[in-house]
C-alpha cells in the first residue's frame, strides 16, 4: 500500500499481484479509482468533483452512513463521506491485496456529530482479487442505547455510453435512457453490461439496490459534474435506504463483490 493524493485530499493505492490497483481518499475512505489488471477504468469520477474536502466527491464510491438520501433528519447522505477515516491494517498474498478504514464517532466533525449522537465504529474494507473487487462494510453500534442507521456504498460504475448499457438480473432487463432513480428489492446478484465485457455485481446483507442516472436536464444544474458527464455512468448501489434498528453492542454487515467477466 502506497500513500499518495487525490487533488488536495491524502489517499492510499492498493496493488494486487496481477496488476490491478485501487485508490482509496482517505477523505469519506472514497474509493476514487479501480483499475483491473488490463489497465482499464472501471469507476466514473467526475471532471468538476471537488477534491479538497470542501464537499463531497461525485464518484467513484461514496460512503453512505447513517441516512439514505433525505429519507431522515440529518445530513442529505449522512456522515461518513464527510469526514476523514483512519487507514487500519492492510495486508496482501499471492493473488489478493487489501486494505481496511476506520471511522468512529470521535472523527467526525463537530458540526456533524451534532445532528447524529451516537457513539458506533464503521470498518471498511478494499480487497482487490483476481479480475475483481471486494467491498467489506461493517457497522457497530459502540453505545449503550440502540439506534437507527441506513447505508450504502454509492458505486458510480463507467460506462462506454449510457443509452447501451443493460442491468440484468431484476425482474426484467433494465435497458438505459431516461433520466432514472429507481429502488429494487436487492436479489443476490445483477449483471451489468457497461460497454466490452460484463460485470458481476454481488450483494449479501442489503436489503435493496439504487440504480441511478440524472439525464442531461437535471446534470446541467449539477455543479459538480460536467453537463455531458451523465453519459459516462450507472450508478448501481447496494443499499438499506430506510433506517432500521441497530442493538446496543450489536454489529451489522454487508459486502458488495464485483468481478469482471470478459
Amino acid at each position: 500500500m502506497q500513500s499518495t493524493t487525490f487533488g488536495q485530499l491524502p489517499a492510499v493505492t492498493l496493488s494486487a499481484p496481477d496488476g490491478a490497483q485501487a485508490t482509496i481518499a482517505l477523505y469519506g475512505a472514497h474509493l476514487v479509482s479501480w483499475k483491473t489488471a488490463d489497465g482499464r477504468e472501471r469507476l466514473f469520477m467526475s471532471e468538476a468533483s471537488p477534491r479538497d474536502g470542501s464537499a463531497a466527491i461525485r464518484g467513484g464510491v461514496p460512503v453512505i452512513f447513517p441516512q439514505f438520501s433525505t429519507r431522515g433528519a440529518g445530513q442529505r447522505h449522512g456522515l461518513a463521506r464527510l469526514s476523514h477515516w483512519r487507514a487500519g491494517d492492510h495486508g496482501a498474498d499471492a493473488t489478493t491485496a487489501w486494505a481496511e478504514f476506520l471511522l468512529t464517532h470521535d472523527d467526525v466533525p463537530a458540526a456533524l456529530a451534532q445532528g447524529w449522537p451516537h457513539a458506533f465504529a464503521l470498518a471498511l474494507r478494499f480487497t482487490l482479487q483476481p479480475d475483481g473487487l471486494e467491498m467489506r462494510y461493517h457497522v457497530r453500534n459502540t453505545g449503550t442505547e440502540p439506534f437507527d442507521f441506513a447505508c450504502a456504498l454509492h458505486t458510480y460504475f463507467q460506462v462506454d455510453e449510457f443509452t447501451r448499457t443493460v442491468l440484468t438480473g431484476l425482474a426484467e432487463p433494465l435497458h438505459f435512457g431516461p433520466p432514472l432513480d429507481n429502488i429494487y428489492p436487492a436479489p443476490a446478484e445483477l449483471a451489468l453490461q457497461p460497454g466490452a465485457g460484463t460485470l458481476r455485481l454481488q450483494q449479501e446483507g442489503f436489503t435493496e439496490f439504487v440504480v441511478w442516472n440524472p439525464g442531461a436536464e437535471a446534470a446541467a444544474k449539477l455543479s459538480d459534474m460536467r453537463d455531458d458527464e451523465w453519459q459516462r455512468f450507472v450508478c448501481v448501489e447496494p443499499a438499506r435506504v430506510d433506517q432500521a434498528p441497530l442493538a446496543a453492542g450489536a454489529g451489522w454487515t454487508g459486502v458488495h463483490t464485483i468481478t469482471v467477466h470478459a
